[in-house]
């Protein structure tokens, strides 16, 4: 855990960051009194183009114009 005051913080931030563990937490303090904490957010999985080939279909009627009902009912929502 770091305690940083926010000259600290401004003047250095990256640096801290760049050597944050997961598992630690940087403490901004004003005048030695902690207001905020800065922690890693979790990972996220890479994610692939085309994971998803052939799971589904676009249908031929895809880019037809949509039925005057459900038209009419973006104009008029209820």
């Amino acid at each position: 855990m770091y305690y940083l005051n926010m000259h600290e913080a401004k003047t250095n931030l990256s640096g801290y960051i760049n050597r944050l563990k997961p598992e630690e937490v940087i403490i901004l303090c004003r005048r030695n009194v902690p207001v905020a904490e800065i922690r890693l957010l979790p990972s996220r999985p890479e994610r692939h183009i085309g994971v998803a080939r052939g799971e589904f279909r676009v249908p031929d009627d895809f880019n037809d114009p949509l039925p005057a009902d459900i038209l009419e009912s973006f104009a008029n929502p209820q």
